[in-house]
């Protein structure tokens, strides 16, 4: 035992000295190998290691899998640079899992990604790295940090169609001048032009759509699983209930429907209905018109840019990754809420997800969606 502690002692004492250099989050694909090589051309990382959080233990081919942890050692090998795993496990298990199965049960339907970043990647990484002694660190994710006038701001990528800022709005405002990411201004097939032309092993590499630990994406049954484990019992089976109290019939259980669903929802009605708001064991069914709201209500809202919330402010919107923000009016309530109008009336606003307001290509904040009908 004795000799082992000294081994791992010995191991962290290499990393450890003034904090310096910038440590590099690999996942194992073509965008943080990029990231890496660029960070070592940038001139300005005296000191330079990649490491992986190993998050789950996941399936070859999917995140967080051996084949993962094995590319991103292969690409530090070939860049001549250390390479280590942080098992963050335990960690993800109970900040994003967990978290995720809760918040689904109670009703609203979270963004796992977001939280990933919130308590891992830009959270317990940048601690991490300064233990090791880093100063920064750098990511694959497309997005820009820019300073200006000493201070800095985060701001969407210049490829629209890759553009991460949503999934990043959480960093500390303090952060943003420890982490550094070199694919802002990058295109996708710029970023594999790269890879090929360095030769590393990930140019070619599939990205990865899924929700990492529900690769087939049947949440349900995830969480059913999920519950079974921890012996907790799930909501029973309620009735579709319709907006204007109209009785339905019986559905699933509300954790097999998600907000803005169509299908398989086996009622028949006049026009098409979807599932507009879930209560309890009910699903709440509207028709397409009833999907849409134009108020929102968040809450956890990490700020930006502190001066712009002073009052109510024109900025634009959005609630999802995939949307295009949208011109709305966003102020705090005297209660602290954020509250976001917007101009024109927006389709399935989800209370879980997250709402990240932009001034032109500048974040300046975002929050966790609490309420659709303000």
């Amino acid at each position: 035992m004795t000799t082992t502690n000294s081994a791992k002692n010995r191991k962290k004492t290499e990393f450890m000295g003034a904090v310096s250099g910038t440590l590099i989050g690999m996942s194992g694909g073509v965008d943080s190998s990029v990231a890496a090589c660029l960070v070592l051309e940038s001139g300005c990382a005296d000191r330079v290691a990649g490491t992986t959080l190993k998050l789950f233990d996941g399936e070859d081919g999917k995140c967080c899998s051996v084949d993962d942890v094995t590319d991103a050692r292969s690409v530090c090998s070939k860049l001549g640079i250390r390479y280590f795993v942080l098992n963050l496990k335990r960690e993800f298990q109970s900040s994003v899992i967990d978290n995720f199965a809760e918040t689904y049960i109670a009703g609203d339907t979270p963004n796992p990604c977001i939280e990933c970043n919130r308590h891992l990647k830009f959270g317990r990484m940048l601690s991490k790295a300064r233990e090791l002694g880093f100063a920064n660190i750098a990511t694959g994710h497309y997005a820009r940090i820019t300073r200006i006038g000493g201070e800095y701001y985060l701001q969407k990528g210049l490829d629209g169609k890759k553009d991460q800022s949503y999934v990043l709005y959480m960093i500390a405002r303090d952060d943003l001048q420890r982490v550094k990411l070199p694919l802002g201004e990058l295109t996708k097939s710029e970023v594999r032009g790269i890879a090929r032309e360095k030769g590393l092993l990930t140019a070619n590499k599939r990205d990865s759509q899924d929700i990492c630990f529900v690769p087939d994406g049947d949440y349900a049954a995830f969480i059913g699983n999920w519950a079974r484990d921890r012996k907790i019992a799930l909501p029973g089976a309620g009735c579709f209930v319709g907006t204007q109290g109209q009785d339905f019939g019986k559905n699933k259980g509300a954790l097999a429907y998600t907000i803005g669903q169509r299908r398989g929802l086996g009622v028949s009605y006049s026009e098409p209905l979807y599932v507009t708001a879930k209560r309890g064991s009910d699903v709440i069914l509207g028709t397409e018109r009833e999907l849409y709201s134009s108020v929102l209500s968040a809450k956890d809202v990490n700020v930006l840019v502190p001066d712009v919330l002073s009052a109510s402010y024109r900025l634009s919107a959005k609630t999802r990754y995939s949307q295009i923000e949208q011109p709305c009016t966003a102020e705090f309530t005297e209660s602290g809420v954020l509250r976001v109008e917007f101009d024109e009336p927006q389709r399935a606003i989800t209370p879980g997800q997250s709402v990240v307001l932009y001034d032109g290509g500048t974040v300046i904040c975002g929050g966790v969606i609490t309420d659709n009908r303000y």
